[in-house]
């Protein structure tokens, strides 16, 4: 487009109300001003926009084609500029969260629950996955922020901690005293025992496998399952020796449903919190990482 913008707008204002004074008086410019204007445009394209008659003007046939155009322009603009006073008044916008199930279901639904309370006219869409896709998508910048364990290699992310878990392996009390009974009391649990941990693809299983080869445990008999809440079902119904978060058993661990085991080093705790890409945050972004760290500061005390 080779003319300037507000030329446009004065033709249309003109063309809309078919009188240079009432252009005039809408847009807060003098007669002669908007008089300059449309010669300036009607000289730049090279063709007569209006006619003069005694009760104002009126469009040529080639001012009829540009004035279609530039309402639909005009309307579009206005459209935008009602949309974004809408998102203002109304705190409105979208937020795209990636999260696995386990996170999900234990932390994130908490902080949802408040925030929709807050703010109900932003739209929140959950993409449920590990956190290993989150990482990527986050990257491809095709979600705005991900629940994830923190990331130690990804310096381009920011992180706003939420809390710190801790990794354990359990068991009922049942399958611990057969396990006992039938393989003798000094038995090395890791290789007589049915252990259980998520499979390959899963962040927390690395964490898991690092320990273990660290402190060089090998488990004989495993069992890999997909996600943490069948890990803890798993566990819950005997079927084997779990590795699971212990903040998400702490009501079974609290009632001996489930008992922890003692190891002789513990397994390093985890900080899980929201991964975002600072240069890429919407307003409806920094409305809830401001929510999360008031509600965060607000525990606290708690």
């Amino acid at each position: 487009m080779d003319q300037n913008l507000s030329q446009y707008r004065i033709f249309y204002a003109v063309a809309r109300t078919g009188n240079i004074s009432r252009a005039a008086r809408e847009l807060y410019i003098s007669q002669p001003a908007i008089s300059k204007a449309i010669s300036k445009l009607e000289d730049n394209l090279h063709t007569t926009l209006f006619t003069r008659n005694s009760r104002g003007v009126q469009l040529t046939e080639e001012g009829r084609i540009l004035y279609e155009h530039t309402q639909s322009a005009f309307e579009e603009l206005s459209a935008g500029e009602q949309k974004l006073r809408r998102i203002r008044e109304f705190h409105m916008g979208h937020i795209r969260i990636g999260v696995s199930n386990t996170l999900c279901r234990f932390i994130l639904v908490s902080y949802l629950k408040e925030f929709i309370e807050k703010y109900p006219h932003i739209k929140i869409t959950i993409e449920s996955q590990s956190s290993t896709h989150t990482f990527a998508m986050l990257e491809q910048q095709h979600i705005d922020i991900g629940l994830v364990a923190q990331p130690g290699n990804r310096k381009s992310l920011a992180f706003l901690p939420v809390m710190e878990i801790e990794d354990i392996f359990v068991a009922t009390p049942s399958y611990l005293e057969n396990l006992r009974l039938r393989e003798g009391a000094g038995s090395d649990i890791f290789q007589v025992g049915n252990i259980m941990l998520l499979d390959k693809h899963n962040i927390t299983r690395s964490h898991i496998d690092d320990y273990m080869n660290t402190n060089r445990i090998e488990a004989n008999n495993l069992l890999q399952v997909t996600t943490m809440d069948l890990l803890i079902e798993f566990a819950r119904i005997g079927l084997g020796v779990g590795c699971v978060i212990k903040e998400f058993v702490k009501e079974d661990l609290e009632s001996g449903r489930l008992v922890e085991l003692c190891l002789n080093r513990p397994i390093q705790k985890r900080t899980v919190g929201f991964a975002y890409q600072p240069g890429h945050t919407s307003e409806a972004l920094e409305s809830f990482l401001c929510f999360c760290r008031e509600s965060d500061r607000t525990n606290h005390k708690g």
